[in-house]
């Protein structure tokens, strides 16, 4: 049975429609979601504009086929404010402040205590990773049993999309982790970012402007820390379009054996893995027909674990929680 949704309490929430799925392939969305594909890194570009345009094509319409065949269509979208970059660069722009007048650390999105939570969680999985005690990992023939290894997670690249006012990176820092980017659509969100990492002693932690649909970075990281930012993309207009954009930009960014960790409030556990089946499936059929079986590239993410000991209620039957953290292992 599937748990429950609850959406951040915002007064100028407004009920939409479902998108049908001649929507989410306009010519359009095929320009907007093209346009992403299209810009090039100062870092250097793995795909050619050409290339970024088709695999754009491809994703739309592979995502309009597969909510085609389902029987009913899904709940009414919901858009919100929280959806718009305006409303991050407003809403730094007062915690920079309030920071530089009084100090205040700002708002921690879903609380201190999940923020903890997700850290402690997931420094157990690297641990796990480091030691191949992984919950539906089949460990490598040729690893070195476990006693011959050493157990080092402070190697770990780590990269946090969305982060806010960079606190869970200290959260992080704390255990044990030094390698440490965090990024965010908001210049003013990495300002304070930036301001209270000095404050409080994390000054080898890297900030950077970059917005993750249209990501700059050309690095591929260990673990990569997602906490509320698929939720606030989820919640723009045009949010089905810009989910798929995420996953395409975000395989990019994990390395080969390393962790996606999504934290979410308005995704379960289940829709969150649903999520990435669909992009797994996604994938598979745009592998080139006639491509030979053993070239033909595994899924991007597997469902590898999820965080158990958040809180949970019951209503009407269903028993759900409140917040959804779930990690995924890049193939």
């Amino acid at each position: 049975m599937a748990g429950m949704r609850l959406l951040p309490e915002d007064p100028d929430v407004a009920q939409v429609r479902p998108a049908a799925a001649a929507d989410l392939i306009s010519d359009d969305d095929r320009s907007v979601a093209a346009d992403s594909w299209s810009i090039k890194s100062e870092y250097g570009s793995t795909l050619d504009d050409e290339q970024r345009h088709a695999d754009a094509t491809e994703a739309l319409n592979y995502r309009a086929d597969y909510s085609s065949d389902k029987d009913e269509q899904e709940g009414e979208g919901v858009s919100s404010m929280l959806g718009f970059q305006s409303y991050w660069d407003a809403a730094y722009a007062d915690e920079l402040t309030n920071f530089r007048e009084h100090g205040h650390t700002g708002e921690v999105w879903f609380g201190g205590d999940v923020m903890e939570n997700v850290v402690s969680w997931t420094k157990g999985l690297c641990m796990d990773i480091c030691k191949s005690h992984l919950p539906n990992h089949v460990a490598d023939a040729d690893s070195e049993p476990v006693g011959q290894r050493e157990i080092d997670i402070s190697g770990w690249s780590v990269l946090d999309i969305g982060t806010g006012n960079g606190l869970l990176l200290q959260e992080l820092a704390k255990q044990g982790f030094s390698d440490l980017t965090g990024t965010d659509y908001s210049e003013g969100a990495v300002d304070l970012a930036r301001s209270l990492a000095d404050r409080d002693g994390f000054t080898n932690v890297k900030f950077l402007v970059d917005d993750i649909l249209e990501t700059k970075l050309d690095k591929r990281f260990q673990l990569v820390m997602d906490k509320g930012t698929l939720d606030a993309i989820g919640l723009h207009p045009d949010g089905p379009i810009k989910r798929i954009i995420y996953w395409d930009s975000v395989s990019r960014l994990v390395a080969p054996g390393g962790l996606l960790v999504i934290t979410s409030c308005n995704s379960t556990k289940d829709e969150l893995v649903e999520e990435v089946d669909t992009l797994n499936q996604r994938r598979v059929a745009c592998q080139r027909p006639g491509t030979v079986e053993a070239s033909v590239d595994p899924p991007p993410f597997r469902y590898l674990d999820h965080v158990r000991t958040y809180p949970t209620f019951t209503f009407g039957g269903s028993v759900g929680s409140r917040v959804a953290t779930v990690a995924f292992l890049r193939n």
